[in-house]
């Protein structure tokens, strides 16, 4: 399967720009209603601190007062990076399409983790570099074989890097079809610390060092010369930071526009987001910058242990509900945030409001 799939792949979309232009803002009012709601429960007035703000987002995304998340989809984007050949990695290429046929298996831990928090996992093939149309459970969206050697070249064209957004974006329509109501996004893909870093670099303007870390498990001169790398890379296809499309399409990945269009997904069909670890936020990041609407659809499940895991959500304005030092991707930190997400509705849902407390009523205070 060549990179004259994307004309088959997008033919029957509308173009990103059409879509995005779909985007409304959270309904407030339903917010403002959820909050009397939360306020007339028999406890003390916002004792549930953050887990509150969750549910009353989800009010605003689903325009609903008593919002549903209790059929999750993990969809991970898979997909090969060209620049794995500079040796930034310590496995091979040939990892990513093993471990997204290991998720249609039920062994790998985002499995695990599904199997606790209720969700379904559905693997994507965006761009792995070989042909997986063979392997039942994988999702054929294949945008190229892997992308180019950024070092050398562009990853991708512009019309590559649309074409795997529209796919994201198509498949949280297609699953909300289905039933389901919280997406969290999940990503696998050998070197994709390092296209990530690499966005995240020239989006936020910092230097290279700040942001890159040791992925999967490189040593200290692995991290240096990974370093050089991602800035040879920067150096060589001079991205134009005011332009996502163009920062994507030069150093990012297949999975990271697979996510981003995931998360601008969540925007268009108004249902919940939740943004893994770094690879994810660097994504949510592209998103926000193409639709700034969207943010308000979009959870932070962990901060991840990657150097610039607390940048990367800072800078687009989300803190994490969990902060237990995981770095393994695949939607792992997103399956246990959404569980979270489970306390706090059935608080919501269950609790005795002050009537049926019998016990008075707490006031606001200033």
């Amino acid at each position: 399967m060549g990179r004259d799939v994307v004309k088959e792949q997008v033919e029957s979309m509308e173009t990103l720009q059409e879509v995005i232009r779909k985007i409304q803002p959270i309904d407030k009012k339903m917010c403002q209603k959820s909050r009397e709601k939360w306020d007339g429960i028999g406890k003390p007035l916002r004792s549930l601190g953050r887990l509150e703000e969750m549910v009353i987002q989800l009010a605003g995304i689903t325009g609903e007062l008593y919002p549903k998340a209790d059929k999750k989809a993990v969809l991970i984007f898979c997909a090969d990076n060209g620049v794995v050949a500079e040796g930034v990695t310590q496995t091979s290429s040939e990892v990513t399409a093993i471990v997204t046929e290991n998720f249609t298996k039920g062994i790998a831990s985002i499995n695990a983790f599904a199997g606790v928090c209720g969700a379904e996992v559905f693997p994507v093939d965006i761009g792995i570099g070989k042909d997986m149309s063979k392997v039942s459970g994988v999702i054929q969206r294949k945008i190229a074989l892997g992308t180019k050697n950024m070092t050398k070249e562009p990853a991708m064209t512009r019309r590559e890097c649309e074409a795997a957004i529209l796919v994201g974006i198509d498949l949280v329509r297609e699953k909300k079809q289905q039933g389901y109501n919280f997406f969290l996004t999940g990503e696998m893909g050998i070197g994709n610390t390092t296209t990530s870093s690499a966005v995240l670099a020239v989006l936020e303007e910092v230097t290279v060092e700040k942001v890159t870390g040791r992925g999967a498990g490189l040593t200290s001169e692995g991290v240096k010369h990974k370093v050089q790398v991602i800035q040879n890379a920067i150096e060589r296809n001079q991205p134009d930071k005011n332009d996502v499309l163009d920062v994507m399409a030069k150093v990012g990945g297949l999975d990271i526009c697979g996510m981003a269009g995931a998360f601008l997904g969540g925007a268009i069909y108004h249902v919940p987001v939740m943004i893994d670890g770094f690879i994810s936020a660097v994504a949510a990041n592209c998103a926000i910058r193409l639709a700034p609407l969207c943010a308000d659809y979009i959870y932070a499940s962990h901060c991840s242990a990657e150097p610039a895991g607390r940048l990367a959500l800072q800078v687009i304005g989300k803190e994490a509900y969990l902060n237990t030092g995981m770095c393994l991707g695949e939607g792992t930190g997103a399956a246990v945030a959404a569980k979270v997400m489970d306390f706090a509705l059935a608080a919501y849902n269950e609790t005795a409001d002050f009537a049926q407390a019998d016990f008075g009523h707490y006031e606001l205070l200033e």
